[in-house]
């Protein structure tokens, strides 16, 4: 991946609808190298997908909580019987794998307060667990989707 590669993602990581022609423009490079640059990034699985991003408090979607999770058990049917249960509830937008005391970190859009209980009370449906534990945002102080690229191409 080289410098040109590096721009195009940046460009496309701040507006993927931007037009192939302007993209071409602002990375110097004429519509057609820029298209086979694009997808040779999409092929390569560099470029995972284009989605539009919603403003929560517009959908009603104003209480973000961050729950950790720690497991009653560590074995593979209890992880796959967890998984699936949280893989389906729709609210719950991120899940993690943690190392230290935490399980899972999980991230929970909802409405309000009660929207989290009704999340809560079929998240401890999905498996037994040993503690949920809630932690409420209060300010969202930065967000973003767009990794950083610093890093590509050093070795």
């Amino acid at each position: 991946m080289d410098k040109k590669d590096i721009q195009i993602l940046a460009l496309l990581q701040a507006d993927a609808s931007i037009g192939l022609n302007e993209l071409a423009k602002a990375v110097n490079l004429s519509p057609t190298p820029c298209w086979r640059r694009v997808q040779k990034l999409r092929d390569e699985g560099v470029i995972r997908q284009q989605v539009v991003l919603c403003d929560a408090a517009k959908l009603n979607l104003g209480l973000t909580a961050f729950v950790s999770i720690r497991a009653s058990q560590h074995n593979d049917a209890w992880t796959q019987r967890f998984l699936k249960g949280v893989r389906a509830i729709p609210e719950i937008v991120e899940i993690y794998r943690m190392t230290g005391e935490t399980d899972y970190l999980l991230k929970v859009v909802v409405s309000d307060i009660a929207g989290y209980d009704d999340v809560y009370k079929r998240l401890i449906k999905v498996a037994e667990l040993l503690d949920v534990s809630a932690g409420f945002a209060m300010e969202v102080v930065k967000h973003t989707t767009a990794l950083p690229l610093g890093h590509v191409g050093r070795d």
